[in-house]
């Protein structure tokens, strides 16, 4: 029979499956998997021990439906944490919903809002799903770049360096723009969106009447005494913005999927009706125990023993301890001011893997495969964070994952040091 099996909307996604190839051979080859955004240390102790005592306890109604938008205890705490963040009252039942991770959250926005042809702005480099989804939804997609501007006195990139051009953003804002998607502190590169860049896209945001989708996972991940702002907080923005969080980026536990939007109820109204006749609920004891992480975090705030104070100082030390890996072997990092994450250029490696002329494959994809089989490092390319388009543009960079143990750095190390002295023995 002549059956159309494949709806138009899902045409153009499928190049997004890349990223589950490099999954996959890191799985094969790989001794040191520096490539996926997990930490493979243990989430804080107190965590470990609510979710015990939530499993084992007497509130067996932890095992069966709660509230499909959150979780009572869940929504409250977020609603005290936020609406202190964001300096304005919070209703727990009408502007903070709970979502199966931060990637069900953007789905729901992307569904939500998204009308067949309207435009969704994406600042490359992106996390990959914003793409498809917004396809997914009858939206197009328009990118804009972080342009670098090179650094002085031969000092290495900051992610900093990696700025917005004003009029070409300005260029990219039409009638037909419905959303602009932000992600700060931004994954891949470890940007974070100073407040003037910020101001920036709220102006335009106001004047031309679209929405932001901002995609704040990494919102504790912030380095060198960084200040994350949170573009709600801006002027004319609350009633634009829907706000995004992951409880597997703020306690490091990936494998729960417990994620939330807040923002005000006009647009949280059309995200619940997408939720409820989606996926409909969340865990709820995973719910419970991140609710009990946030309150003991909430009455830790800004304290030494806050876990989100902790959390960055660590961080930023594995990130060191990485830079100082790659700079040895004669890789250029790009400093990160955010996240998990440290993308650092491949340029002087072509003697060890030659460029192979008018190849449709980007190089830093070649790169990153040659290298977990040859050398059992993995990573990702840089390359799979830009539209087919622009892959080509940016292709002589690749992204390491710095969430993991002493031991994981150690190791990665341990590979780049025997590569360095191969490169140098004749």
């Amino acid at each position: 029979p002549n059956i159309r099996q494949k709806p138009l909307r899902l045409h153009g996604t499928e190049q997004h499956l890349a990223w589950v190839e490099f999954v996959k051979l890191a799985a094969t080859y790989s001794t040191v998997n520096l490539g996926q955004g997990f930490p493979d240390f243990p989430p804080p102790d107190f965590l470990k021990e609510a979710f015990t005592r939530a499993l084992s306890g007497e509130k067996h109604m932890l095992h069966q439906y709660t509230r499909a938008f959150g979780h009572p205890p869940l929504v409250k705490i977020l609603a005290q944490l936020f609406g202190k963040l964001l300096g304005r009252e919070l209703d727990p039942m009408t502007n903070v919903m709970v979502t199966v991770g931060a990637y069900q959250a953007l789905f729901c926005c992307f569904q939500a809002f998204v009308d067949e042809g309207d435009e969704v702005i994406i600042i490359e480099p992106f996390f990959d799903c914003y793409e498809p989804m917004v396809k997914m939804a009858g939206g197009t997609p328009v990118f804009i770049p972080l342009r670098p501007k090179a650094p002085k006195d031969g000092k290495l990139m900051s992610s900093a360096d990696w700025q917005l051009d004003p009029a070409e953003l300005a260029s990219k804002f039409s009638e037909r723009t419905k959303a602009i998607v932000l992600n700060s502190p931004n994954n891949p590169l470890g940007k974070v969106f100073s407040r003037e860049e910020l101001e920036l896209i709220a102006d335009l945001c106001v004047k031309h009447d679209a929405l932001c989708i901002s995609d704040e996972v990494y919102e504790w991940l912030v380095y060198d005494g960084k200040e994350h702002v949170r573009i709600a907080s801006l002027r004319g923005m609350w009633d634009r913005t829907v706000s995004i969080g992951s409880a597997g980026k703020t306690f490091s536990v990936t494998g729960w999927k417990v994620g939330w939007t807040v923002g005000p109820n006009r647009l949280l109204q059309h995200l619940r009706t997408m939720h409820q006749n989606s996926v409909y609920h969340c865990a709820t004891a995973a719910q419970e125990v991140v609710a009990q992480g946030f309150q003991r975090e909430f009455e830790r705030y800004g304290k030494p023993d806050s876990y989100f104070v902790q959390l960055p100082k660590e961080m930023q030390q594995k990130r060191d301890q990485l830079v100082q890996s790659l700079v040895a072997v004669g890789m250029k990092p790009i400093i990160p001011e955010g996240t998990y994450f440290l993308v650092a250029d491949i340029s002087e490696f072509k003697s060890d893997v030659p460029d192979v002329p008018n190849s449709d494959e980007p190089y830093d994809s070649r790169f990153a495969k040659w290298m977990v089989k040859n050398k059992g490092l993995a990573a990702i390319p840089l390359s799979a964070f830009y539209c087919g388009p622009h892959k080509n543009n940016y292709n002589s960079f690749i992204r390491f994952c710095f969430a993991k143990e002493e031991a994981t750095l150690k190791a990665a190390d341990d590979i780049l040091q025997k590569w360095k002295l191969e490169k140098t023995t004749p």
